[in-house]
């Protein structure tokens, strides 16, 4: 074997071992990694958020870290337009306070969503089939970046006097708007 038949085989080696490595990434970011749990005892709980981002049906649901359960169907209420979020917890986390909030989070920086429980502090525990009422919806990368960016053009064009109009907080010249004096 010559030099160029080893440095062919060494590559070919390394590019199967960078499929490998980004296969096993897109199990560990998606929502729709193996999961070994089966069987166990579950019961129904609903949400609903204004904005889901990309949730998908099986994220997990957690609560301080600890996953509780899955979610099993996302659905669209028509009459609030707002999103409904059917998530299964399991039975062995049964005492959830029943005024805890649910918020959507991220997990790392291109890591799915997945849904966060809060605990509040009642004596009655969530139950099948309850629905949570304090949601706090998705924060969606690309708004964020919307707004970045548009600060930027606004203080841009403020700074350059190019837009024309005074900025707000310089005093107007006109004499009706002038201060009047103590009396």
């Amino acid at each position: 074997m010559g030099k160029s038949s080893t440095l062919n085989v060494g590559a070919g080696a390394f590019v199967l071992l960078g499929f490998a490595a980004l296969a096993f990434l897109t199990t560990q970011t998606t929502n729709h990694g193996i999961h070994l749990v089966k069987g166990g005892t579950f019961y129904d709980v609903t949400a609903k958020f204004d904005n889901i981002g990309d949730l998908k049906v099986g994220a997990p649901v957690s609560m301080a870290g600890v996953d509780v359960g899955r979610v099993v169907r996302i659905d669209l209420d028509t009459k609030q337009y707002k999103a409904v979020v059917l998530m299964q917890l399991d039975s062995k986390f049964n005492q959830i306070p029943s005024d805890s909030d649910a918020s959507i989070y991220t997990q790392g920086l291109l890591g799915g969503k997945f849904v966060g429980l809060t605990a509040g502090g009642s004596d009655t525990y969530l139950k099948n089939h309850d629905e949570i009422g304090f949601t706090q919806s998705a924060i969606v990368l690309e708004n964020l970046i919307g707004q970045l960016v548009a600060n930027f053009s606004n203080k841009g064009s403020d700074s350059s006097g190019s837009s024309g109009a005074a900025p707000s907080s310089a005093p107007s010249t006109s004499p009706s708007s002038k201060p009047e004096k103590p009396k």
